[in-house]
């Protein structure tokens, strides 16, 4: 049985990296914000706007143990997920962990060429969201590390490298 879930911050390839590993694998790929919203019926930004930020983690929870007690799926988090409740306890106990670590400059990049509406960074200019990412990133990573597994992202910029990054992750879990 294949149970993978990739986390890290936003902006990290989780999901682009995800799917090309599921893909690999002949797996099913779930992005857990995606699966609330299509569970939901919302957007994650809307659900943001009605419940605040308490009110999404705790869907966000109940979602992930839904989603992780399937069997053979590579599973993309959101940022935030491993960060609340005992999400992080609980996905290491259910499946192969995989922080993808990236630098603030990187993310920072990533998103600002993203066609993703985030509520945590909307309307943050330049200096400020590098700022932001990179205070977010210290007060998460304490969260990230305690995956099983640490793959560094910070190269991955285009195709082919996002493939070797999925075979690095493929060594790595011995898939």
């Amino acid at each position: 049985m294949v149970r993978v879930i990739l986390i890290g911050y936003m902006g990290a390839g989780k999901t682009t990296v995800g799917r090309a590993l599921a893909h690999e694998l002949g797996v099913p790929f779930y992005d857990l914000d995606w699966y609330i919203e299509s569970r939901m019926r919302k957007k994650v930004p809307q659900i943001f706007a009605e419940r605040g930020e308490e009110g999404f983690r705790k869907i966000e929870h109940n979602m992930l143990h839904e989603v992780a007690e399937f069997e053979n799926v590579v599973m993309s988090c959101g940022g935030g997920t491993p960060c609340f409740f005992d999400n992080m306890e609980y996905m290491n106990q259910q499946a192969e962990t995989v922080y993808l670590k990236a630098s603030p400059e990187v993310l920072y990049e990533h998103l600002k060429m993203g066609r993703t509406e985030r509520p945590l960074i909307k309307g943050k200019e330049h200096g400020e969201l590098l700022q932001f990412i990179a205070n977010q990133l210290a007060e998460r990573e304490l969260f990230y590390n305690q995956a099983r597994h640490i793959l560094d992202v910070n190269l991955m910029n285009n195709y082919e490298k996002i493939h070797i990054s999925v075979a690095r992750l493929r060594e790595l879990l011995k898939l």
